[in-house]
Parts: C-alpha cells; sequence; structure tokens
C-alpha cells in the first residue's frame, strides 16, 4: 500500500477527489495533505475525511522540514492539486519522478510562472483557442516543465467564459487525475 500526500494551496477539490478514489483502494491511499495557506479550504475538506493536515510555512519548505515531515509519515508518492510553490530540490531529489502535478491547460501552451487557475482559463479565451485540456507531468525545477504523463482535451464554444472554461476543465480533472496517480502507483510496483 503506497502511501499518497497531496500538496494544495486552495478549495481542494482536486486533494478530496484522489482522497475519495483510494479509500477503499489496496494500491494507495491519501494519509497526508500539505498545505501552505492556513485558510486554504483543503483543510476543512480533508478534516471530514479523517485525513491529517500539515500547514507549512515557505521557511518550513526550504529548510528541510516539510521533507522531515514526508519522511517521518513514510510517504511513497506526492500529488500537487493547486500548489503554488516551487517544490525545493531536496524534495526533487527523495521522489525523483515520484512527484506529480495537474496544471489546467494542454502544456506546453499557457504554463509557467503564474500561469495558474482562472490566469489560464482567461488567457485561452481571450486567444480564441477552439480547445483546451489539462496536462499531468512530473514535477521538476520549473514550472510546469517536467515530462508530460497524459492530456485530456475538451472542446471551448466561441460563447464561453472563462467561468464555463475553468468548469469544463475542472471536470477533466476530476475524472482523470485519480485514475492517472493509480497507473502512476501500480507502476512503482513493476
Amino acid at each position: 500500500m503506497k502511501r499518497i500526500a497531496v500538496f494544495a494551496s486552495g478549495s481542494g477539490s482536486n486533494a478530496e477527489k484522489i482522497a475519495k478514489h483510494f479509500t477503499d483502494s489496496e494500491i494507495g491511499r491519501v494519509t497526508l495533505v500539505c498545505t501552505n495557506n492556513k485558510k486554504a479550504g483543503v483543510i476543512d475538506r480533508m478534516k471530514k475525511l479523517g485525513i491529517p493536515v500539515y500547514i507549512f510555512t515557505q521557511e518550513d519548505l526550504e529548510n528541510g522540514n516539510v521533507l522531515s515531515r514526508l519522511r517521518s509519515a513514510k510517504i511513497d508518492f506526492i500529488a500537487l492539486a493547486g500548489f503554488l510553490k516551487k517544490i525545493p530540490s531536496d524534495i526533487l531529489k527523495a521522489y525523483e519522478r515520484k512527484i506529480v502535478n495537474i496544471h489546467p491547460a494542454l502544456l506546453p501552451d499557457y504554463g509557467g510562472e503564474g500561469m495558474y487557475g482562472m490566469r489560464v482559463h482567461e488567457a485561452v479565451v481571450e486567444n480564441g483557442e477552439e480547445e483546451t485540456g489539462i496536462t499531468i507531468h512530473y514535477v521538476n525545477e520549473e514550472y510546469d516543465d517536467g515530462e508530460i504523463i497524459f492530456q485530456a482535451t475538451v472542446d471551448i464554444d466561441p460563447e464561453d467564459t472563462p467561468e464555463e472554461v475553468a468548469y469544463k476543465v475542472q471536470q477533466l480533472e476530476h475524472s482523470h487525475y485519480p485514475g492517472v496517480i493509480e497507473s502512476l502507483l501500480q507502476e512503482l510496483d513493476d
């Protein structure tokens, strides 16, 4: 049984979908949620599911405290779900090819520092794109730059607002991210 940590900074809808997906799984379980936002909605969502939440500071992230917490919790795999900070090199080295992120666009387009959430959807609509989607990728030292694992697309109607695009993309995230994580966990055993 692989122990999964989810890093989230916001409402936590993806973290909740991942946690619920693995509730009865023999492959893995979300055993820790880490957040750098003491007001994040993910905290209440995880409390309702009985999953421990570790709230940390930027200093904790940089000085090794977060890595120590991951090690003490015997974490095998990390999924970023709306986490907006760079992962430091000590964690990247300890969890090489065991940290994934989901991005609300088809990378390499609409990625990089500052491109997250509604900013992405606004840019996609503003540029008149006919489709958008999600990208699940390994995490490296740069924002949204790691090897792509999976992409899924959704059509954009010409009259779609950024909010409507966000909803469509979130449906893709919720339907694909937990299953992709499960597949990656299975590969760890091979």
